[in-house]
């Protein structure tokens, strides 16, 4: 029967094994990520922009604001519930000027 000092010392070495593992398989994949963003060219938002990535998993693009609040900055694409800045009134006064020619 194998005693407690020597599962401890078990355990111990293998703890060692799994970090030097672990330590050569971040190497392969590291190796991996650089080769693949050197081939494509990719920028830190290509790979970690969050609107970059949800467009690219669903399909969805992301969609330009059409109404600007002037007070605050806020922004509205026209879609879905209107805020309340805009809310009943005249959504030409918050038209974002690049919009007007379209």
């Amino acid at each position: 029967m194998t005693t407690y000092k020597e599962l401890l010392a078990q355990r111990a070495e293998l703890e060692k094994q799994i970090e030097a593992a672990r330590k050569e398989a971040l190497s392969s994949a590291i190796a991996q990520v650089r080769a693949i963003i050197a081939e494509y060219e990719l920028t830190e938002e290509d790979v970690f922009s969050k609107k970059t990535a949800r467009a690219a998993t669903t399909g969805h693009k992301t969609v330009v604001p059409k109404y600007r609040d002037p007070i605050t900055g806020a922004t509205w694409t026209g879609r879905g519930k209107p805020p309340l800045w805009i809310a009943g009134k005249d959504r030409l006064d918050f038209l974002i000027e690049d919009q007007a020619a379209v």
